[in-house]
């Protein structure tokens, strides 16, 4: 994907927030990350099989229980478009980041864009596709074989601990988060001195308040086409998406860190 001209060069002030070396950088990104992928967000609608559906109503443990055949052909056509998706320039830019800096990655996404981009170690608030798990005692299931073609209804697997219903292993709205992944993403933004916000609405609580968590001298970045939620806190704003946007910071970044380590005469 090609940089517009128009936006090769950041503005001003955060080129100069972006000119000194960063030890601690986190990149917290949400759905628009993977949007940039061809993965449809909860708010831009579904495909034709689902469009009559509200996929808020579907992600609850209560639509399971309801009709846990309709559940499960739904996160399999999700997971689905997932594994026929690769990874965005933005995904690439944050491994960039990692592999040179060690920037570490919180994410609210479900997918494995991060990962098959190259960055280890993320942190999934919200669960993932790729973690089936058992719905009545919790054990891990191993992924079934990939999905076919689309289908409404799919009878999902049984546990082998204890004959139960598999479900998807993400959280669900009314679930609780993760309290280890939880803790350690609040530990991660808590003590970054860099904070790249990409592709998130900020109105997702609780994962939500974790931008506030920043120190107050870290730099914090909005990714976003459209700014997100007033917080609590100023964050520079790039108004594009992750896709163009991460690589433009990545430059500076990786610029600066190189002039910090070259020998002065």
């Amino acid at each position: 994907m090609s940089v517009p001209t128009s936006h090769a060069v950041p503005d001003p002030s955060l080129q100069q927030a972006l000119s000194r070396r960063f030890e601690r950088i986190v990149v917290f990104s949400g759905a628009g990350m993977s949007a940039d992928s061809g993965i449809p967000t909860f708010r831009s609608g579904s495909n034709g099989l689902w469009q009559e559906f509200d996929p808020r109503q579907l992600a609850t443990p209560q639509a399971w229980r309801r009709d846990s055949a309709l559940v499960w052909g739904w996160y399999e056509w999700r997971r689905g478009l997932v594994m026929r998706a690769v990874p965005n320039p933005g995904h690439l830019a944050v491994a960039r980041l990692q592999q040179a800096l060690g920037a570490r990655v919180v994410t609210q996404n479900v997918d494995d864009l991060h990962e098959r981009a190259g960055v280890a170690g993320v942190l999934h608030l919200h669960g993932s596709l790729f973690a089936p798990r058992c719905f009545d005692c919790a054990a891990p299931h191993p992924l079934p074989p990939p999905p076919g073609a689309a289908q409404r209804r799919l009878d999902p697997p049984s546990c082998a601990h204890c004959g139960g219903e598999v479900r998807p292993g993400v959280v669900w709205f009314g679930e609780m988060l993760d309290d280890t992944v939880w803790q350690q993403a609040q530990e991660r933004i808590a003590t970054c001195d860099l904070l790249l916000v990409v592709g998130t609405s900020g109105v997702v609580q609780p994962a939500a308040g974790l931008v506030g968590l920043a120190p107050r001298d870290a730099v914090v970045v909005e990714v976003n086409p459209q700014p997100g939620a007033p917080g609590v806190r100023h964050m520079h704003h790039v108004p594009l998406g992750a896709a163009v946007g991460l690589p433009l910071l990545v430059e500076p970044l990786l610029r600066a860190w190189s002039q910090a380590r070259s020998p002065r005469g």
